[in-house]
């Protein structure tokens, strides 16, 4: 459970109280309180709360020392910049970045997230059953999510389970965009973060600079076939036909199973084909999956110093704080 704690040396800050989760100190704003801490990873430690302006539930992400690391900040960066943009019910719902105190020396950064129940990896791991109505449900939200991004030139580039939030109802979010890149600037993508393999693209293991949104679509399959069969698809014994991989699924889940693992990216379907195919067609409707407005611009100088990074960052929280661009900060 959250803690109440007193601040450190006794001096807090206007506006913030003091929590103790998991050993861990959170700085956040009053109109947050915090429950519980529900998830601990490489990029730092999140909580449910509550907003208590609007007795929301949300998900609090604190990022520790998110400077120590330029690639870890980056990441951060990029995510901001993009989730700022990203209006899709498939698609996680960045509400606020809080600002903190001083803007040329703050480490931290707290992110807070529209609150989920848990996410795919954890689904698939439990006993709970899943029908052929779960599956298909869960991949219609998921490809439907993904022509969104598309739609915007976005690759997101991590696809995997534990990326996916669910809630009780079923709904589904993708989430985690920190290695996500416009379609024409794909950028170091072998080099600054090795993805999890079992859901890499055949061309990005090969080490191919030429690709696009296949990528994203040759994960998609993979993790269907984990919804399938409970386990990852990879590695698996060559030359084992899926339908008997996965002898309880559907005939048509098979197929279009089948057309999202095509190895040559150029004959693998797309995601709008995806959508197109029988399987889903209980569920897809074209009209109700408006595009993007317009393509995102995720372009940031990998060579940018560390204080231009963390004013980048000071620029985006600005944006759901416009009143503190008046405010002195040191």
């Amino acid at each position: 459970m959250a803690m109440l704690v007193d601040p450190p040396n006794g001096m807090g800050n206007q506006g913030k109280h003091y929590y103790s989760m998991w050993q861990t100190l959170f700085e956040i704003d009053t109109k947050y309180v915090p429950i519980k801490p529900i998830g601990r990873g490489a990029y730092g430690i999140v909580c449910s709360s509550i907003n208590r302006e609007t007795n929301e539930k949300v998900a609090i992400k604190k990022i520790h020392n998110v400077f120590d690391n330029r690639v870890d900040a980056l990441r951060t960066l990029r995510e901001l910049k993009l989730l700022r943009h990203l209006r899709h019910e498939n698609v996680i719902s960045l509400k606020d970045i809080m600002m903190p105190v001083q803007r040329r020396s703050f480490k931290d950064v707290y992110l807070v997230y529209e609150l989920m129940d848990t996410d795919l990896h954890q689904i698939i791991k439990s006993p709970q059953g899943l029908s052929n109505d779960h599956c298909q449900y869960f991949l219609f939200q998921l490809l439907r999510g993904l022509k969104y991004l598309h739609s915007a030139e976005i690759l997101h580039r991590d696809l995997k389970p534990g990326n996916l939030l669910v809630n009780a109802n079923c709904d589904l979010k993708i989430c985690d965009f920190g290695l996500a890149r416009t379609n024409s600037s794909k950028g170091q993508f072998m080099t600054e973060y090795v993805v999890t393999r079992w859901y890499r693209a055949p061309e990005l293991l090969l080490c191919c600079d030429n690709y696009g949104t296949s990528i994203d679509v040759w994960s998609v399959g993979c993790i269907f076939a984990e919804l399938l069969g409970r386990k990852p698809i990879l590695p698996y014994t060559p030359g084992v036909p899926l339908a008997s991989m996965y002898p309880h699924a559907h005939p048509l889940a098979i197929d279009l199973l089948q057309k999202m693992l095509i190895f040559d990216p150029t004959k693998r379907v797309s995601v709008t084909q995806a959508l197109e195919h029988p399987y889903m067609s209980p569920l897809y409707d074209p009209s109700a999956n408006p595009p993007a407005q317009v393509p995102i611009d995720l372009d940031i100088d990998e060579n940018i110093s560390s204080e231009m990074i963390r004013e980048m960052m000071w620029q985006e929280m600005l944006h759901y704080h416009p009143e503190a661009a008046t405010a002195v900060n040191m």
